[in-house]
């Protein structure tokens, strides 16, 4: 195998390792850790941390899955999706006529932009919870470096400056959000001071109330009234009625590694352990990486699971996602003697369900993950989101909080599996990652990307398992991606290589990234935990190692006598 050329370095460290797509996210997990706290106080002052730094990314009123491994070898998932509010129905948006084939888009834009796009969010109490159960330390410490950052002000970084440009017609639309990142009417040029006092009085509500704040106070009270006064959706019943969830791990094995995630309405671990299994039957490892016939593979495999992923699986409250089908080593089989290494298909779902079917999803690519562990076998692999780049793209006023715009990701048509009814969560490809052998944490890792997110965490898999990389160079090698349109490749990849699969009937689009920043741990023997970023945003791993002082250490050997006073 060709060896990856990395950008980044790695970080090591015995104490524990806290990976993100920020390094001051990075740092005040770190700051935990040397505090005495573990790796869950960790995660959850760097997702704090995150929705001031990273705001774009995540933020108290979005969603996602956090995946915890316990000191004792035991697994859980803390689900903390976000769900259609009551009011929200099949028919609420009409389709856009006038949009391409299969898009979700409705008429104005009225689910992807403004109070009408936001579900009921689930993070801020996911994130109370999780520290309340199994962190250490106040919420008043966790959320410190968050108000920190928000009430003084941090440096823009480039990365922060583009997102800001992209998102710029409709950020400038509301005064609020354009009053923090774009001053002047511009996009916040890159290392100026951004600054949020309104979010950091939130924080310091929050640390006051906890996620009563929100859920049953005045944080709710606001973004409701808010809401009624723009004829939105979301109301203070959702929020009351709202509560995270405990789900089973979903478990897959391959080449004697378990593959360990969360199970639908994450649909990510479940379509991972569906390729593993094809994948499973063929020798990947001689194939190589990166050329014609691996990438041929990989996209076929993904086409596969996209159909499937599109026909079945949603919220199984709602639909009877067919779990252990998709996942059965017979079915696996089936698909894996419909492949042809010599031309690209085109293929349909293998599984149905009742109102099953559907195009393309709205998933945002716009999200954040982060990878924590320490000494004591505490694992944090979280990944978490406001959907789309700035959620909502405006601010609830006098609070700086950025909402979701989780409604994007629902089918606005009816009689669908993904579409929406009051109540159901999220669909989601997030894929928050732990790998084990014999029992032993191996890996933990996680992207964002929104569909890209799990053919993107399979790719790492491979190149760890099959092809040997590095944790470095595993989660910087060139990706490609499809979900049965045009095939993407990374620059990594060649120009000889992307000719030869367009030969075979590929339609190849160049793109400068497929997903975002991994953020991944390696767990070695001796207890050293090696943390990884990669080029595709901010991410940067800190390790921490040292410790006390020895116990019995004296500053005077044994009967020394004091230097006597002049």
């Amino acid at each position: 195998m060709n060896r990856v050329r990395c950008e980044k370095a790695p970080a090591r460290g015995s104490r524990g390792m806290v990976v993100t797509n920020h390094p001051l996210a990075s740092a005040a997990g770190s700051e935990m850790l040397a505090a005495g706290g573990n790796a869950v106080d960790a995660a959850v002052a760097a997702l704090f941390a995150l929705s001031v730094v990273e705001p774009m990314m995540v933020g108290l009123l979005g969603g996602g899955f956090a995946h915890l491994r316990l000191p004792d070898g035991s697994q859980t998932i803390l689900e903390g999706q976000s769900a259609c509010p009551q009011a929200v129905g099949p028919t609420t948006f009409t389709p856009d006529p006038e949009a391409a084939p299969g898009s979700l888009d409705a008429v104005g834009r009225r689910n992807a932009v403004g109070r009408t796009a936001v579900a009921t969010p689930g993070n801020l109490m996911a994130w109370c919870t999780l520290l309340q159960r199994h962190g250490r330390l106040s919420l008043a410490d966790v959320v410190a470096p968050a108000m920190r950052h928000a009430a003084r002000g941090f440096a823009a970084t480039p990365y922060l400056h583009e997102c800001v440009r992209e998102a710029s017609p409709d950020l400038r639309l509301d005064p609020e959000i354009s009053r923090v990142f774009m001053p002047g009417g511009q996009p916040i040029a890159a290392g100026a001071r951004v600054i949020n006092e309104a979010y950091a009085d939130t924080l310091a509500l929050v640390v006051r109330e906890g996620p009563d704040a929100l859920y049953k106070g005045m944080l709710g009270d606001v973004l409701c009234n808010d809401m009624q006064r723009h004829g939105a959706w979301l109301g203070k019943d959702d929020l009351l009625r709202y509560r995270v969830r405990d789900l089973e791990v979903l478990r897959s094995t391959y080449r004697g590694f378990e593959i360990t995630g969360p199970p639908p309405p994450c649909s990510g671990p479940l379509h991972i352990a569906q390729m593993l299994a094809i994948l499973e039957g063929l020798d990947v490892k001689a194939l190589g990486f990166g050329n014609a016939d691996s990438i041929h593979l990989l996209a076929e495999v993904l086409k596969i699971a996209f159909a499937d992923r599109a026909a079945a699986t949603a919220d199984p409250d709602f639909v009877p996602v067919p779990v252990a089908q998709l996942m059965s080593r017979d079915y696996a089989a089936q698909r894996r003697q419909a492949l042809d290494m010599t031309r690209a298909q085109a293929w349909q779902a293998g599984v149905q369900v009742a109102g099953g079917g559907g195009p393309r999803s709205n998933e945002g690519q716009h999200t954040t993950h982060l990878t924590v562990a320490d000494r004591d076998g505490f694992i944090v692999s979280a990944t978490q989101t406001i959907n789309s780049l700035f959620g909502a793209r405006y601010m609830v006023p006098g609070t700086g909080m950025i909402p979701n715009n989780y409604l994007y990701v629902f089918n606005p048509r009816p009689g669908l599996a993904n579409s929406l009814a009051p109540g159901k969560r999220v669909t989601s490809s997030m894929a928050p990652l732990i790998v084990l052998r014999e029992g032993k944490p191996q890996f933990a890792l996680g992207l964002p990307g929104g569909l890209r997110i799990f053919p993107s965490a399979l790719q790492a898999v491979i190149n760890l398992i099959d092809h040997g990389m590095s944790l470095q160079e595993a989660v910087e090698a060139p990706r490609i991606w499809t979900q049965g349109y045009a095939l993407e490749l990374e620059p990594g990849i060649s120009d000889a290589v992307a000719d030869t699969l367009a030969a075979r009937g590929h339609a190849i689009e160049r793109v400068p990234n497929v997903g975002g920043g991994m953020c991944a741990v390696r767990f070695e023997q001796d207890g050293v935990m090696e943390g990884a970023a990669c080029w595709r945003a901010d991410g940067t791993p800190i390790g921490l190692g040292g410790g006390l002082a020895r116990a019995g250490v004296r500053f005077l050997p044994e009967g020394a006598r004091k230097t006597p006073a002049p």
